[in-house]
């Protein structure tokens, strides 16, 4: 697979899994195996798809805007504008590593809610 694809592939199985589908993400996008990096979701396809389909049901109204994505090698990198009920704003960055097959297998982020008040006037996305 090129980069060009693994971004594409990338950033379409978050949107998907983040808008409320991800059985269908992981089916379409993830390969035999999925390594999860983030504490709060348990390992596997399973831990992702239970994870995301909670997320939906207590925060239907959510929203996420894809600001970068990077890619090199087997890896690539989305950083995202989230924002949740009430306003709530969260930067995230997400790191995906693809097989030899183009499936996404490995998952690692990082996550931080912006804050209302900044030392400097550049927004964090």
């Amino acid at each position: 697979m090129s980069l060009k694809e693994n971004k594409k592939n990338a950033t379409a199985f978050y949107k998907m899994a983040y808008e409320g589908n991800p059985r269908d993400a992981v089916a379409k996008y993830v390969g035999e195996e999925y390594i999860q990096h983030n504490p709060d979701v348990a390992d596997g396809p399973a831990g992702f798809i239970a994870y995301f389909e909670r997320m939906q049901k207590e925060y239907s109204d959510k929203s996420i805007e894809f600001v970068r994505c990077i890619a090199e090698g087997d890896l690539v990198a989305l950083h995202t504008h989230q924002t949740w009920p009430g306003n709530d704003e969260y930067v995230t960055m997400d790191f995906f590593r693809f097989d030899k097959n183009g499936k996404i297998c490995e998952h690692w982020d990082s996550i931080q809610q912006i804050p209302k008040d900044s030392e400097n006037p550049h927004k964090m996305y």
